[in-house]
């Protein structure tokens, strides 16, 4: 088993959808389509948002991937900013993806709120952080977590904040020593029925 790590490149694009999909369990809550196009909408929307990319490989084939944002000089391409919407618009065309469209607008919203609740001004984010749940387990994740510390630290920024929430396991981000600041819970109505979802932000320092 070879494990190599190098920048995202766009050829990346579909696999790593096919990752963000099972790992934030898209397919529970939307039909196979809508699911890969919110896997699109999510990974697109991340790819505007970064300063650093990390990309890990088994035999060539991306298992993972890590993005951080250096809040100070980032800029968005206009290549990112035009998938994004084009991703955007493809869910739109259909009533369930405008209908599970509403779902990502209350995560941004509570996601708003907890940075709101953290009272800080961080100079750094982690936007995107998911590993192949087959690769899970194999020090894929702390690899790539140890690489954006030490961009971090080049960057001689000392601080960095994440959202996540009990769909994923945000239990890993406690053993690296990030500490949970805020916490809302939420109840979400999918496919008739009520799911509670708890969110928090995490922050670190370097």
């Amino acid at each position: 088993m070879k494990i190599t790590f190098r920048e995202y490149q766009k050829e990346d694009f579909k696999i790593l959808g096919n990752i963000i999909r099972e790992t934030w369990h898209y397919d529970e809550f939307s039909s196979p389509k809508t699911a890969v196009k919110l896997a699109r909408v999510f990974l697109s929307s991340c790819l505007t948002n970064y300063t650093f990319s990390r990309v890990a490989l088994l035999n060539d084939k991306p298992i993972g991937i890590i993005l951080v944002k250096n809040i100070a000089t980032h800029k968005c391409p206009l290549k990112y900013r035009l998938k994004q919407m084009k991703s955007i618009l493809s869910l739109y065309l259909s009533k369930e993806g405008r209908k599970v469209s509403k779902i990502f607008e209350n995560v941004y919203g509570i996601d708003k709120q907890l940075l709101a609740d953290a009272g800080k001004t961080y100079p750094a984010e982690l936007t995107l952080f998911a590993v192949d749940t087959s690769c899970q387990g194999k020090g894929v994740g702390k690899n790539l977590f140890n690489s954006a510390l030490e961009y971090l630290n080049k960057q001689r920024i000392n601080e960095f904040y994440l959202f996540t929430d009990t769909s994923c396991n945000y239990g890993f981000y406690e053993h690296q020593g990030m500490i949970r600041r805020c916490e809302q819970e939420h109840i979400f109505n999918i496919k008739g029925q009520q799911a509670k979802m708890n969110f928090y932000i995490y922050d670190y320092r370097c």
